[in-house]
C-alpha cells in the first residue's frame, strides 16, 4: 500500500509505540492515584505534559489534554461562549475551517450567538482588511485555522490574532496540521488557544490537546465540558488516558528533534509529485502555492471523477478531502471556497505525504495517476 493520505492520519511511529508499551503493561495505574504504582503514571503524564511545552514554548499548566482536537475544539469554542457571553454574543471563523470547528459553531448560533464566516481569496488566504472590518466590539473570539487539511494553506495568524487583540477578542487557532509538521511558538503567534491531535504526527490516536493561555495579558478562562473529578485542572473531567498521553508526547519529542530533516525529506518527495501531476493536461493545484505546507498537494484534474480515480488507484490511499467527511455526497466545502465549482470540486485529489514515504512510493503515484486519468479520460 501506498499511503499518501497523511492528513486523514499518520502511520504510528515504533518508537513511540515502545514508549507506551509499559504503560499499556506493567505500569496501568491510575495517574490520580497516590500509592507509588500511581506516581508512576503521574510522573509519565507530568513529563509527557513538559515535552508538549517545550514544543508549543508555552507552560506546563497551560496544556489541557483531549481525546483529540475535536473535543479540544469543542471545549475552547464552547467554552469562551459560556465565560465570555457577558462581554459579547459574535464570533469570527472562516469558511474553510474544518468541520469540527464550523459545526461548533452552528450550534451556537442555535444558542443566540451570531457567528461571521469570513470567505477566502481564491487562493485560499484570508485578506486581512476582511479580517479586521468583520471584528466588532462584542466579538469574543476569533478562530481561524493555522494550516489547511485539504489544501495546505498557511494562514497569518500572527497579524490575525494581533486584530483580534487589538479590538479585545480572543484568537484560536485550529493547529491540528501544523503541530508537530512545522515550529510553533504560541507567544510568537500571539494565539490565545491552540488545539492539536497526536495521530497527526505518527502519535496515538485518541488523545490530544489545547492549549490554554494562562498567563497575561489574555489569561482565558473557560468553562468545562466534562464534570466530575476535577481533572486537568477542572477543564476536562476523566480517567487520563495515560499510554496515550506519554505516546503524544513522545511523538512530538521525535517531530521536535527530526523536523530540519523531515521537512527537507518530504518537501522533496512533494514537489517531485507535484510537478510530474502537473504535466498532466487539464491539471492544477488549488490553493496558494507559497505560503502552504510543505507535505500538501491538492490538484483538480480536468473531465476526472475523484471518487473515480480513487477506486482506480489499487494499493494507493489519497484522497479527495477531508477524512471527516468521506462520507459526505457533498463536494467540499474549502474548493467551493476557492471558486471551485461543483463539478471541479468533484474532481480534485489531495496527496498528503509523511515520515514514511520515499522515492519509490512517489514514483509509483505517479505512475498510477498518470494511468488512472488516461482511463477516465477514454471514457469521455
Amino acid at each position: 500500500m501506498i499511503y499518501l493520505d497523511n492528513n486523514a492520519t499518520t502511520r504510528l511511529d515504533p518508537r513511540v509505540l515502545e514508549a507506551m508499551m509499559p504503560f499499556l503493561t506493567d505500569q496501568f495505574a491510575n495517574a490520580a492515584s497516590t500509592h507509588p504504582f500511581g506516581v508512576t503514571a503521574h510522573e509519565a503524564v507530568k513529563n509527557a505534559r513538559q515535552q508538549v511545552a517545550n514544543t508549543l514554548n508555552c507552560e506546563v499548566h497551560e496544556i489541557v489534554f483531549a481525546s483529540g482536537a475535536t473535543e479540544a475544539i469543542n471545549l475552547a469554542i464552547k467554552g469562551v461562549a459560556e465565560s465570555y457571553a457577558h462581554k459579547g454574543r459574535h464570533i469570527v471563523t472562516v469558511q474553510t475551517e474544518h468541520k469540527a470547528v464550523l459545526d461548533v459553531c452552528h450550534y451556537l448560533e442555535t444558542r443566540g450567538f451570531e457567528v461571521t464566516y469570513l470567505p477566502v481569496q481564491p487562493d485560499g488566504l484570508l485578506d486581512l482588511e476582511t479580517v479586521r472590518a468583520a471584528i466588532r466590539p462584542d466579538t469574543i473570539l476569533v478562530s481561524v485555522m493555522l494550516v489547511n487539511n485539504e489544501t495546505g494553506v498557511i494562514q497569518p495568524v500572527q497579524a490575525i490574532a494581533a486584530l483580534a487583540h487589538t479590538a479585545g477578542a480572543l484568537f484560536m487557532t485550529d493547529a491540528t496540521q501544523a503541530v508537530g509538521k512545522m515550529p510553533i511558538d504560541v507567544d510568537t503567534l500571539g494565539v490565545d488557544l491552540l488545539t492539536f491531535s497526536a495521530h497527526k504526527f505518527c502519535g496515538p490516536k485518541g488523545i490530544g490537546g489545547l492549549f490554554v493561555r494562562q498567563r497575561r495579558p489574555n489569561k482565558v478562562k473557560l468553562e468545562a465540558l466534562l464534570h466530575g473529578g476535577g481533572h486537568e485542572r477542572g477543564l476536562r473531567s476523566g480517567t487520563l488516558n495515560v499510554p496515550g498521553i506519554v505516546g503524544l508526547g513522545k511523538a512530538l519529542d521525535l517531530c521536535r528533534q527530526e523536523m530540519p530533516v523531515e521537512t527537507q525529506h518530504i518537501a522533496s518527495l512533494r514537489d517531485h509529485l507535484e510537478t510530474a501531476l502537473l504535466t498532466i493536461p487539464g491539471t492544477r493545484v488549488n490553493g496558494n502555492r507559497e505560503h502552504r505546507l510543505y507535505n500538501t498537494t491538492n490538484i483538480y484534474f480536468e473531465h476526472c471523477d475523484s471518487d473515480a480515480m480513487i477506486m482506480g488507484l489499487e494499493g494507493m490511499a489519497v484522497s479527495n478531502g477531508s477524512a471527516c467527511t468521506a462520507a459526505s455526497i457533498d463536494p467540499s466545502h474549502v474548493l467551493l471556497a476557492l471558486a471551485l465549482n461543483e463539478t471541479e470540486a468533484f474532481s480534485c485529489l489531495r496527496f498528503s505525504l509523511g515520515r514514511f514515504n520515499n522515492e519509490a512510493d512517489v514514483q509509483r503515484a505517479i505512475d498510477g495517476v498518470k494511468n488512472a486519468v488516461e482511463g477516465l479520460r477514454a471514457l469521455v
